[in-house]
């Protein structure tokens, strides 16, 4: 038995979760216990984090009894969706539910919910610049996390609400610099001149743990974290930089987003309408310097673009 605070952690294996979770396991002070809560304990993942002697524990957001269960004895939790893997706002509704259920019936003395700002404050519905998703949502992905707050304080459960922003990982899969028909190596992104908060994805799971070692404190705050605050130009800077060549930035229209033959591409175009045009409301509200009090590994982009240059070879 240990005598240190327990947290559990959904999504452990994945990107966030796994960043708290290698967070907790790595604190030089081992302030806490982790328990990875996931859906396949049997994972390659699951059972790298079992090696390191963390709890693993079979855990399913579709059902509330299983994450009660999976809950019993924390200290506090971690609670994220993964909303791309079912394009569902109803869903990561039940699943938020379930998690604020479970908080509850455990009495969780602290728990923070990964979430996004609410669009439909600056892009109203009745903004038909911007389609209605869904019938009452302007970013779904967005959307949907903001009105999925209220379970918890409805709930009662004591939380702390984590606004994240994009990932600097995005460049390795959907917006990696390529060469156009004239030879030249081009950044594309839907952003003018505006500036686009991003974050490597390690630093939220690692910001997570700043909170808990807060504590309650923090409780009922919202937290708006990014890793820097780049134009496209910016980024493109230091793409050049990092490779030892030329990068331009070259900007795309939302219409291209919009046209992707993927998923969710109206959410994903409504969201860059909302950061560029917004860029006061989203932008302004994350501060890297704030969030390295809690987190003072942050990476700012061309730290995280070092350790991730094998990543653009080729280009």
């Amino acid at each position: 038995m240990t005598d240190k605070k327990l947290i559990a952690v959904v999504g452990a294996t994945g990107q966030q979760g796994g960043g708290l979770a290698r967070a907790i396991l790595d604190d030089p002070e081992q302030r806490f216990a982790l328990r990875a809560l996931t859906r396949n304990p049997d994972s390659e993942a699951a059972r790298a984090l079992a090696a390191r002697g963390a709890e693993v524990v079979s855990a399913d957001l579709d059902d509330e009894a299983s994450l009660t269960k999976a809950l019993e004895g924390a200290y506090g939790a971690y609670f994220v969706t993964a909303f791309w893997q079912y394009n569902s706002v109803e869903r990561e509704h039940q699943q938020a539910r379930a998690m604020a259920g479970a908080a509850k019936a455990t009495r969780l003395a602290h728990v923070i919910w990964s979430t996004l700002p609410d669009t439909r404050l600056h892009l109203p519905l009745d903004d038909d610049r911007v389609p209605t998703l869904h019938g009452r949502y302007k970013v779904p992905h967005f959307d949907g996390k903001a009105e999925a707050e209220a379970f918890f304080v409805e709930a009662g459960v004591p939380a702390t609400f984590l606004s994240t922003t994009f990932y600097f990982e995005s460049f390795v899969d959907f917006f990696r610099p390529a060469r156009g028909d004239d030879g030249v190596l081009a950044l594309h992104l839907p952003m003018a001149d505006r500036r686009l908060p991003g974050i490597a994805a390690e630093d939220i799971g690692r910001t997570a743990f700043g909170i808990f070692t807060r504590g309650p404190e923090l409780v009922g705050e919202t937290i708006s974290i990014s890793g820097e605050n780049p134009t496209g130009e910016e980024y493109a800077a230091a793409f050049a930089k990092e490779l030892g060549s030329d990068v331009v930035y070259r900007p795309m229209s939302v219409e291209d987003v919009r046209g992707l033959p993927v998923p969710g591409a109206d959410d994903l175009a409504n969201m860059f309408v909302y950061y560029a045009e917004h860029e006061s409301v989203f932008a302004g509200a994350r501060d890297p310097e704030a969030v390295r009090k809690l987190n003072p590994r942050l990476q700012d982009f061309a730290t995280w673009l070092a350790a991730h240059r094998d990543a653009f070879k080729g280009l």
